[in-house]
């Protein structure tokens, strides 16, 4: 399978997208289009969990900037510990699909053994010490060590922050594989060797050529770009969750996001229904999805999409009351694993 043929079945992987449909490129337009481009141009291929958020155009680009801006851009940070950071949370978060992909990028980093390790559950059989520590970190089973230079840090922190979120809506809308489902199983494995081909990660684009997808928003200080990336898009997704998740949902997940101390709930949903309790019957559909995808994304389903009320339905608010409440658990987890004198991104959902 040639990475032609590879890289066009990954752009039509948009249409493998769960609940909603997401636009195909030849129909994007406005700021979905800019979007798109961007992605194409800077990490190779359209990415599936960035182009399932295009519904809601103006939260696709504010999930592309925190990517960008945090794993991709140039910084002060390696992209094979960036990349680590990346599957580490992802496997903390059971999320098998962005495991595989940041997986594969740090192996052909030069890191094969630090990606099996992380792929197998064992970060502790990571030879690199550095990478161990990073690693068991990102996993929210160590400390961020002391010699991490402040400036790694903040992108380190970032990439964990942007990967909780892509964790949760990844788990809801996209299956457990970067692969076509079309692909047959007798070419899955050369199928998965072009893809980790394409993934290889090239020159860093330099840092900030998105921030204009965006408004500015206020909290930043000047000439911190990650900040403004991270705070611009928080304001995004705040803007959509005001339009689409029902005050009483953001309030009740606000605070269960606040008491949580980001363990998985269980293999059982049993405690989502008493929480729900205090919503009106019209708000539990929203107020379910809103809590499964701050705690356990993986176990929401297409009955709970379903049971939501016709006007809350449509695409771009489904996207968005995921996002929401992917988002707000996402910045509690930065913040369990930052320092207090470490702590450089928006605070603006709390």
């Amino acid at each position: 399978m040639t990475p032609g043929l590879v890289r066009l079945a990954l752009r039509r992987t948009v249409r493998d997208v769960k609940h909603v449909e997401a636009v195909r490129p030849r129909r994007a337009r406005g700021l979905v289009r800019d979007v798109y481009r961007q992605v194409e141009r800077d990490f190779g291929m359209l990415a599936p969990p960035i182009a399932l958020h295009s519904a809601s155009p103006e939260v696709l680009a504010a999930a592309w900037l925190m990517l960008r801006e945090s794993l991709v851009a140039g910084g002060a940070a390696s992209r094979a510990g960036k990349e680590a950071v990346a599957a580490a949370v992802s496997a903390a978060n059971s999320c098998p699909y962005c495991v595989e992909v940041h997986a594969m990028a740090l192996g052909t980093l030069g890191e094969p053994a630090a990606a099996a390790a992380i792929e197998a559950g064992d970060t502790a059989a990571i030879p690199d010490r550095g990478l161990r520590a990073l690693t068991a970190w990102a996993g929210g089973a160590g400390r961020l060590p002391a010699d991490v230079p402040e400036d790694a840090a903040a992108e380190f922190t970032a990439v964990a922050v942007a990967f909780h979120y892509l964790n949760r809506v990844v788990s809801v809308f996209l299956g457990p594989s970067p692969l076509p489902e079309a692909v047959p199983p007798t070419a899955r494995a050369k199928a998965k060797a072009v893809l980790g081909f394409l993934l290889k990660p090239g020159a860093a684009p330099p840092a900030g050529q998105a921030l204009d997808l965006l408004p500015a928003a206020p909290g930043p200080k000047s000439g911190d770009t990650l900040s403004d990336a991270f705070s611009r898009a928080a304001a995004a997704i705040e803007a959509a969750g005001e339009r689409s998740v029902p005050s009483r949902v953001r309030e009740l997940v606000r605070r269960e996001v606040k008491a949580w101390d980001g363990k998985p709930p269980g293999l059982s949903r049993a405690w989502v229904e008493p929480v729900l309790a205090e919503l009106p019957a019209e708000e539990r559909a929203p107020g379910r999805i809103a809590l499964l995808t701050a705690k356990s994304a993986y176990q929401v389903t297409a009955a709970d999409i379903a049971a939501l009320s016709p006007e809350r339905t449509d695409d771009r608010g489904v996207v968005e009351l995921v996002s929401w409440a992917a988002l707000t658990a996402a910045v509690a987890a930065g913040d369990r694993l930052s320092p207090p004198a470490k702590r450089r991104l928006p605070r603006s959902q709390r």
